[in-house]
């Protein structure tokens, strides 16, 4: 049984090696920063890792998942994002509160009730936040999308997912933007990135904070790449 910090070490992996998709393998100052720790925490966890034959380690190298530690960490991001989706649409907790309870619930075991909990809520494919959820043999299926920050002046798309900051989800609800919903960048300021957009009836003036935390596809194709050139 991995402790409650190993999980949450195989979860950030996965998280910056897949999701992310920035490399296979990951750096331990970027992985200090991803979990808030030292550095020197980081080596010496990831030296037990190793040890379990979760990770591929070498002294002042970089950090990449074995196929096991993969599994371990995906099985761990399902678990959460299956609570966060129970949590939302089974007991009305809002899209900002789901994050820090499944935190403490994607630590519960028993493969039985995970799996139980998935066929309850139908199979679902996303969380409240728009992320993929994997399947029972650790799949995922990641969908092509950019960041709202990334489309061009005068194109329309259509918000798919955005990071689970509780900050930027209580901003998304005060200015009345959510999942599915289409959106126009109808300005964008060179010096600073400011953003106008529109989404239904009305307009919000954004800051990058906002724009590079949202994903987005094409509302016409539903492509991040498309011939309709969003």
């Amino acid at each position: 049984m991995l402790s409650f910090t190993e999980e949450n070490y195989l979860k950030a992996l996965v998280e910056l090696t897949v999701f992310e998709a920035e490399s296979e393998e990951v750096g331990v100052n970027r992985l200090a920063h991803c979990l808030d720790v030292k550095p020197a925490t980081v080596s010496d966890m990831v030296r037990k890792l190793k040890d379990k034959e979760l990770v591929h380690y070498e002294k002042y190298g970089k950090i990449s998942l074995t196929s096991e530690g993969r599994f371990k960490g995906m099985m761990v991001i399902r678990r959460h994002r299956l609570w966060e989706t129970f949590l939302s649409s089974k007991l009305d907790f809002s899209w900002d509160e789901v994050h820090e309870i499944a935190e403490e619930l994607e630590h519960v075991h028993s493969e039985k009730l995970i799996n139980r909990l998935d066929e309850f809520l139908d199979f679902p494919e996303f969380d409240p936040h728009g992320d993929a959820i994997p399947n029972k043999l650790g799949e995922i299926l990641l969908p092509s999308r950019k960041t709202l920050a990334e489309v061009e002046v005068g194109k329309s798309c259509r918000i798919i997912a955005v990071r689970d900051q509780v900050e930027v989800l209580q901003y998304m609800d005060r200015i009345e933007l959510c999942i599915n919903q289409e959106v126009t960048i109808a300005h964008r300021e060179e010096f600073d990135g400011l953003t106008t957009i529109t989404h239904g009836n009305q307009s919000s003036v954004v800051s990058p904070k906002l724009t590079e935390n949202i994903f987005v596809v094409c509302s016409v194709c539903s492509k991040a790449k498309c011939t309709c050139d969003v």
